[in-house]
Parts: structure tokens; sequence; C-alpha cells
């Protein structure tokens, strides 16, 4: 086997493999703050409009593992500016005075391109020099996160000036230039069913039970039979990728204690960290006849985001430095106590903006380091033939846990709304943030047990192995 050329131009690669996660992290979210505004354009319910971020979750879940799959051969180059035009159709298709179930193949196909995170981190590994690779990839991770509140404020300012075509315009805008970009810079990969179709059914239904929070209060014996059927599912795939000789992801890897351990982090800490995205931006929009909120219009309340955004960034920056004096475990457990931190904020402060702005930022601060402390855990025992399908899987779980966050979220919310009320007590608000707080302890504390498994850096060396002197896998 070949080693990897270094690319010619690691600052415009490096440029690029950010811009690509941040503009399909922020492409993903623009269904969020848009539902009320899709709901009135299209004269659709809001359970409906709810779809235009579902799908959009759905397909990217789908497609990551199989992205991160195609993009560890040889053909990662063309994979990944396959994927992004695929991704730059969608997005035509929701800009196109088309019918609403256009604009919902718009999003799915829109929703692609987040199985390109993964690949992104591939080609850091592969083509960056390794005192150069390790920080890129953090700041992947973290991009792939703020990208979220970048999305907001601009999809929000956009809807009110122009309507929502005007906000899906931006995204055919950004994701044309991010495929100009990844023309321009991607290099090519170094040399080297019935699977997919348990794994759909089984993320459909998980992702289906997250967006459809109702029908746990009405209609529990189904929810619960839905959950049965999709775990069964799962299970069954995961016994046919063991068996299998090309499976989609290396579950023997992801058995791997450091690897597996996290990803119940993320699974865990996503949940948390998407609840309380979910409550502050809700919180933020509510009239103030409700008694509590502060009734902000779409924009002003993505601007909320404004200090996630940053300090997310932030901490991502700082990230590999203290990773490498504390190392990347204790560092998740570090973040997660960060975003407990938000969590005892948002309960106990909230009267003004200005306390809703400091929740977020320091909500920003421990999801930017938790991000980029992630794929430092489970690089440090993954082949480097491995890496895009090991992150694809750690981006699946990370999109599984943020859906199941924004779900937990609309429960007990729900809950705490009286009958014949349309909104939720404010006391609902501090029973989900203690929700919060429990779900980040347990997050740390898994974080805190990765910390006592040291994995020996010759782990990975034995797992590359094969690779040198021309064998090939």
């Amino acid at each position: 086997m070949k080693p990897s050329p270094p690319s010619a131009e690691p600052r415009l690669l490096v440029s690029s493999l950010m811009f690509i996660a941040l503009v399909v992290a922020a492409i993903g979210s623009l269904g969020a703050p848009l539902i009320t505004s899709v709901a009135s354009t299209f004269h659709v319910s809001l359970d409906s409009a709810q779809w235009t971020l579902t799908i959009t979750l759905f397909s990217g879940a789908l497609a990551t593992p199989l992205l991160g799959r195609l993009g560890a051969g040889s053909h990662r180059r063309e994979t990944i500016l396959a994927t992004l035009g695929v991704v730059v159709t969608g997005s035509a298709l929701t800009v196109l005075p088309l019918p609403f179930a256009w604009l919902l193949v718009g999003r799915a196909a829109q929703g692609v391109g987040l199985g390109l995170t993964a690949l992104m981190m591939g080609v850091a590994r592969d083509h960056l020099p390794e005192a150069r690779s390790a920080p890129t990839i953090a700041l992947v991770s973290v991009a792939s996160t703020i990208g979220i509140g970048v999305g907001y404020p601009l999809a929000g300012l956009l809807t009110d000036l122009g309507g929502v075509r005007a906000a899906y315009g931006l995204g055919l805008f950004v994701t044309a230039v991010a495929f100009l970009a990844a023309l321009a810079s991607m290099p090519a990969a170094p040399e080297g069913r019935f699977a997919r179709v348990l794994l759909a059914g089984g993320l459909f239904l998980v992702l289906f039970l997250a967006s459809e929070t109702s029908l746990w209060i009405r209609h529990l014996s189904l929810a619960v039979a839905l959950t049965v059927a999709a775990a069964f599912l799962l299970c069954v795939w995961t016994a046919s990728e063991l068996r299998s000789k090309a499976p989609l992801v290396d579950v023997r890897a992801v058995r791997h204690p450091a690897v597996a351990g996290a990803n119940l982090a993320m699974l865990v800490g996503g949940v948390g960290m998407y609840l309380l995205l979910t409550l502050i931006t809700r919180y933020a929009q509510t009239p103030q006849r409700a008694g509590y909120g502060f009734g902000l219009s779409t924009f002003v309340a993505g601007l909320v985001l404004v200090p996630f955004s940053v300090l997310g960034f932030v901490a991502g920056k700082l990230t590999p430095r203290v990773r490498e004096r504390f190392g990347a475990p204790l560092l998740l457990a570090a973040s997660a106590v960060v975003v407990l931190g938000a969590f005892v904020l948002f309960a106990s402060a909230r009267s003004n903006l200005a306390e809703l702005f400091v929740a977020m930022g320091v909500l920003g601060f421990g999801v930017g380091s938790f991000s980029a402390a992630m794929p430092g855990v489970i690089l440090a025992v993954t082949p480097k033939r491995e890496t895009s399908s090991a992150m694809s899987f750690n981006q699946v779980v990370r999109s599984v846990g943020f859906s199941l966050g924004s779900a937990l979220g609309g429960l007990v919310l729900a809950a705490g709304t009286d009958t014949g009320h349309l909104f939720p007590t404010d006391s609902a608000y501090s029973t989900a943030a203690l929700v919060g707080i429990a779900t980040m302890a347990l997050a740390a504390l898994t974080s805190l047990l990765l910390a006592r498994q040291r994995a020996p850096e010759i782990e990975v060396a034995a797992l590359d192995a094969p690779n040198q002197g021309g064998a090939g896998r």
C-alpha cells in the first residue's frame, strides 16, 4: 500500500474541510426554525411541517454509514463530489415553487450531506501531516455542531425578509459553493441490500418516535410496540453486520471498550445538548402572555444562538492543547460538566434575555469542547483505513441523540401543558432542565469511566500493520 501523498495546498484543504462540515450542518438544521413558516406557507399542519426536519435527520443517519464505507475506499473524492451534487439538487428543489411533497424530497436530499462529516475527518487523517490532522479533525467535529447555531439566525432573518423560499435559497447558494470548494481541493483517497433495509427501518422508527411526541401521550401502547420493533430491527442489523465480509460499519471495532464508551457518551450527551438547545429557543419565542418568555421573532430568537456558535468555535480551538495535557476522555467528562452547568443556569436564572445568552454561551463552549474531544477517543484505537467508518457510526449516534433530545424536550413540555392551554407552564421548563442535568451527569460519568481505560497507542499500530508492506485488507 502506497502512503498517501501530502496535500499540495494544506491550508486550502483545511479550510474546505471545515467549510463543508459547517455547510452540511447548517443546511441540516434549516428545518427547525422554519417549521411554523413552512406550515403557513404550504398550508399544512405543524406535524406535517415537522417532517422538513425529521426527514433530513433520517436520510442523514441512513446515508452516513454508507458514505463512511464508500469513503474508506479509493473512490472517496468521487463519493464526496457525488454527495454534494445530491445536496445541491435537493437545495434547488426546496427553492423552486413546487408542492410540499417536493420540499420534503429536497430536504431528504439535503440530509444526505450530513454523512460527509466523517469523510472530512478521513481526508484530514490521510492527507495532512500528523501535527495538523488531529487539530483539523477536532475543528471539523466542532464545525459540524456549531453549524446548527449558524443556520438558525440566518434562516430566521431571510424568512422574515423574504419567506421560506429565501431561507432555502441561502442553502442552495452555500451548498453550490461547498461543491466548488470540494472540486478544487479534495484529493483522491490513498490506494489501497438486506442490511441497509434493516438499518433504514430501525433508524426510521427511532426518528419517527422522536419526532411524533404526541404518540407517546395519546397512543402509548403503539409507541412502545414501535420501540420494540426498532430495537429488533437494529439488533438483527448488528448481527448481520458481524457476519458480513463487507459491512457498512465495522461493528467489531465499535465493540472496543473505548469506542463503545465514546459512542454511549455521544448518545447520552447528544440528548442533553439538544434538549437544552430546544428549551432555550422555545422559551425565547414564547409570548409574554403565557406568564414567562420574551415573544421573540424567528430572527431575534436565532440570534440567541450566536453565543452558542462563537464560544463553540473558541472551545474547538482550545481543545487540542488541553487534550494533550489531560487526555480526550477526561476532557469529554469536563465538557459534559460544562453543559450540565448550562442546565443549572437555565433552571435557576431565566428571567431576562441576558441570562439566556449566558446559558447558551456556556452550552456552546461545552458542546464545542465535547465535539472536539470525541474524535480523539475513537481514533486513538482506530486504524487509518477505518477512520471514515468509525466516525460515521459516531455521527449516526449523534444524530439519534440530538433527535431524542428534541423529542424529550417536547415530551416534558407537553406533559407540563395544562388542558386547554397552548403553552406549557414555566415549571415544566424547570422539570426539563432537571432531566437534562441528570442526563449530562450520566454522560460525565461515562466519560470518566473511559478515562480509566488508557488504550495503548501500540494497539492502533498493530491494527494498521496488515496494511503495511503492500498488504491489502
